[in-house]
């Protein structure tokens, strides 16, 4: 048997603002985005290159789901992006505008910083030490 996690829901505000900063700004590709109602659309996007593991862009409708956005896991670090070159990728990353949090340090694993989404999501960036 062969199993895998397609993709992570991820709650935000707005549809096309997360599609924007996504793509934009850390150069995702849209998957896709289907009108499933007035209200309701079905929007993937993924790291370039990335076969498996993608993002379900879910716009909150409640309130208990908007009080989520930004705040997943309560203040931890929520996803992980792997890369195989760091520097270039923190370099275009800071570029784009994008917030780290924690400066790169390395670690036994590979090397490592945290940024936030633009709902203030914390991530990893990572290139790990063993890329096999």
């Amino acid at each position: 048997m062969k199993q895998h996690i397609a993709q992570l829901s991820l709650v935000v505000n707005d549809y096309d603002e997360a599609i924007d900063f996504y793509t934009n700004k850390l150069n995702f590709d849209l998957l896709e985005d289907t009108v499933l109602s007035e209200t309701k659309r079905w929007v993937r996007v993924a790291p370039k290159g990335s076969s498996e593991t993608g993002l379900l862009l879910a716009k909150a409708d409640t309130d208990e789901q908007r009080s989520r956005v930004g705040n997943q896991t309560g203040g931890r670090v929520f996803l992980f992006l792997y890369t195989d070159d760091f520097w270039r990728d923190h370099a275009a990353m800071q570029q784009a505008g994008i917030v780290f949090v924690r400066p790169p340090v390395e670690q036994p694993y590979g090397t490592v910083a945290v940024f936030e989404d633009l709902y203030g999501n914390q991530w990893d960036l990572i290139e790990p030490k063993n890329q096999d």
